[in-house]
């Protein structure tokens, strides 16, 4: 049978992997001169392992030994290098797609940096696993970095990288349509940055915020928002928001599209752009039908055309019609020189009144 390339390196890889796991072994005996097993020794030989199976992608054995690692640094209190372990267990994970994993390590390896006294590590450690469940998972990486920003609000230094995570939650809750969800989140955002006296940013979020609302058909939870931070927002967007609500408010379609298909909108953040295209448009004018003019006629002769005069013989059915009838005046000389003209002509003269005249 013959042997490939890649065979040759998954068999040494795999010889290597054992090797290291019988040091590790070893150095885990004790005896009458050794009374403690060497820790230290054996998680740096069970990582090698777990590296070597890693290579030879035999992932479930790689996962095994980095866990043998993480117990051994456990015992020597080295929760640093444990949740480190953790972490790399997550990266095999990630290539087995097993998100929930994914994310029950990212908690674990939480937990054992914070016990650390590490928050910026245990955050990181939550953003990452985030970044790499979101595109299969969006709502599973909310709930990873929602555990981050609690970890970061623990330091008061942090506000800045919990505001950068809100951002982040609000725009995957948009994308998975919980537009209530966001809203919350987008306020809380708000909140930060009031704090830290981030106007620029309030704009631009006020500007979310009131697009999000829209979308959600509440225009009162929209006017609100405006009302609320608007004063945050520069004279683009202020002047894109009030030209917007006016529209929305008189149930102006036309003027709605137009504002949400305004360049400043449209070049947003994606998933806040996105949102310009799922706004319910008013009814308003939108079902009204409209008379289609020709687009070769000017506006002379289109008024031209609209009031053209009668034919002659329908003029003249029409006077002997209101003669007959006592409505037409009689031609004498003070008629002759009245200065007030004479009853318009009717407009048009029906079937029955052309028959009785025979």
């Amino acid at each position: 049978m013959t042997t490939t390339v890649g065979d040759a390196l998954v068999n040494k890889k795999v010889n290597e992997a054992q090797e290291h796991i019988r040091q590790a072994e070893k150095s885990m005996k004790t005896g009458f001169l050794k009374w403690r097993p060497d820790f230290d020794v054996a998680a740096d030989e069970y990582q090698k392992a777990a590296t070597c199976y890693r290579v030879a992608k035999q992932f479930e054995q790689a996962k095994e030994y980095l866990l043998k690692a993480s117990d051994c640094y456990k015992e020597n209190r080295s929760l640093f290098h444990a949740a480190r372990c953790y972490e790399q267990i997550i990266l095999l994970l990630k290539e087995q797609s097993k998100v929930q994993e994914m994310v029950d390590f990212a908690h674990r390896a939480c937990r054992l940096y914070q016990q650390q006294g590490s928050p910026e590590a245990a955050a990181g450690a939550l953003e990452k696993t985030a970044k790499m469940v979101e595109s299969k998972d969006p709502a599973a990486a909310i709930n990873v970095l929602q555990h981050a920003i609690e970890v970061l609000m623990i330091e008061d230094s942090a506000s800045r990288q919990a505001a950068e995570h809100l951002s982040k939650i609000s725009r995957l809750q948009i994308r998975i349509e919980r537009y209530g969800e966001a809203a919350d989140t987008i306020r809380l955002e708000i909140g930060i940055h009031q704090e830290n006296g981030n106007a620029s940013a309030i704009g631009r979020l006020t500007v979310a915020l009131v697009l999000v609302q829209l979308v959600r058909e509440d225009s009162v939870a929209a006017e609100k928002a405006f009302k609320e931070w608007g004063n945050y927002c520069d004279a683009q967007e202020a002047v894109t928001l009030e030209s917007l609500l006016q529209a929305y408010d008189a149930e102006d379609w036309e003027a709605v599209q137009k504002e949400l298909n305004s360049p400043f909108i449209k070049h947003m953040d994606v998933d806040y752009a996105r949102l310009a295209n799922v706004v319910p448009l008013p009814e308003g004018i939108k079902n009204v039908p409209k008379v289609a003019v020709p687009a070769n006629k000017g506006i002379r002769e289109q008024v031209h055309e609209a009031y053209t005069s009668p034919p002659p013989e329908e003029v003249e059915r029409a006077k002997a019609a209101s003669i007959a009838a006592g409505n037409w005046p009689a031609a004498s000389a003070s008629n002759a020189d009245s200065k007030n003209p004479p009853p318009p002509f009717p407009a048009h003269v029906d079937d029955e009144d052309e028959e009785g005249l025979c």
